[in-house]
């Protein structure tokens, strides 16, 4: 088997996905646009990498993303041929393969891309007219092309219920919701329990991550926040930064739990796929307050586990905070821990397999093939 991953340069929440896909496949080789070798797993390396010939040009690696022009050639250019089973990660252009006759095509949807779609504006408005103009031409381009690769993939499997409506919409084809998976050794209850003194915000600093309204929200609160991330917006947040706000910038992921396990809450204000953050905090037994779109919805159960906010500003922020101030005492860390294990690897695993079994022996049965698969071609763990 095969899986295609749209780029590999370093270890995020598609790249934890993936980990746990290979998992259940050990065999698999992967494709990619972009590999940078130091920067991904032992366990991903350990694989068979190819990349496409996006790979090759000058300087890849750091500027992967003005080469998005390519890497629909770049796809459709791979030779397949002799896969029975190819999964495609997408999150960038990778669903976009040719399979060989006779192959399953299931794609593991981790958001379809944002930068052409409902992100378009957001994105085009950071760009000078010169690049407004190119980057015009190139979304209407790639829009088609991506609607026109959708029918390549046998089945979808959505990430979130938000991203299965979001492939219904643009794509018109329904997706199986499966979750992602946590990694939940590395995020428990504190033994002994922490105190919680402050509220925390991780993410990368980009602009629609919204590090710019928490900021805002706790300037006139006064409370303690620590702020953990990096990326393009830090330097701007930073310059007026009140007293009661702590930037830490990126931390070691061993110490990520320890600031989950002492946090009142977690904030997340952004619109996202899924997101994995609510997750690990609510793994510790963290309460989350988001706002009340996306993926959030998929994994906060409001009133046990936190809080919501209905509108992306300052104002809606901060009332949610005091709210969740009064009701405080009623959040169980014990039970926000055992409800976060609903997205373990394990549970992941389980209806990952059971889909590509079940699309497996329909395909053979339209296929009206007489023999079962050879054994051990996908060695698969039985549903629990």
């Amino acid at each position: 088997m095969a899986v295609i991953h749209y780029w590999l340069i370093g270890m995020r929440g598609g790249e934890k996905v993936l980990e746990e896909i290979l998992r259940l496949f050990p065999q698999a080789d992967i494709y990619t646009h972009v590999l940078d070798p130091d920067r991904i797993s032992p366990a991903l390396a350990a694989h068979s990498i190819t990349q496409t010939f996006v790979g090759r040009l000058p300087r890849a690696r750091r500027h992967y993303q003005k080469y998005l022009g390519f890497m629909p050639r770049a796809l459709e250019e791979l030779d397949l041929r002799g896969y029975d089973l190819i999964i495609s990660s997408e999150s960038g252009p990778a669903k976009g393969v040719i399979a060989p006759p006779g192959s399953l095509h299931v794609c593991y949807m981790h958001s379809p891309m944002r930068y052409i779609w409902d992100h378009y504006p957001d994105y085009a408005a950071r760009l000078g007219p010169a690049g407004r103009f190119y980057f015009a031409r190139l979304a209407h381009r790639l829009r088609q092309w991506d609607v026109t690769s959708a029918a390549r993939v046998d089945h979808f499997i959505a990430n979130s219920s938000f991203v299965a409506a979001r492939i219904r919409r643009f794509y018109g084809r329904n997706a199986q919701v499966i979750h992602p998976p946590v990694d939940l050794q590395a995020y428990s209850l504190a033994q002994p329990p922490a105190p919680r003194r402050y509220f925390l915000f991780v993410s990368e600093l980009v602009r629609y991550k919204r590090a710019d309204l928490v900021i805002d929200a706790f300037r006139q609160l006064g409370l303690p926040l620590m702020v953990v991330g990096d990326g393009a917006e830090r330097a701007a947040l930073a310059r007026d930064l009140p007293e009661n706000v702590q930037m830490l910038g990126r931390v070691a992921a061993e110490a990520l739990p320890g600031l989950y396990q002492g946090a009142r809450a977690l904030i997340f204000p952004a619109e996202e796929d899924f997101g994995i953050v609510p997750v690990e905090a609510m793994a510790c037994g963290t309460p989350v307050i988001a706002y009340r779109r996306g993926g959030a919805l998929d994994s906060v159960d409001e009133g046990k586990c936190g809080l919501f906010f209905d509108q992306q500003t300052a104002d809606s922020l901060r009332a949610a905070i005091s709210r969740f101030e009064r009701l405080e005492d009623r959040f169980d860390a014990g039970a926000i821990a055992r409800h976060a294990l609903r997205f373990s690897g394990q549970r992941f695993q389980q209806e990952f397999a059971s889909l590509i079994r079940d699309a497996l022996s329909a395909q053979m049965s339209q296929d009206q093939t007489p023999d079962p698969a050879p054994a051990g071609l996908f060695p698969l763990p039985s549903p629990a």
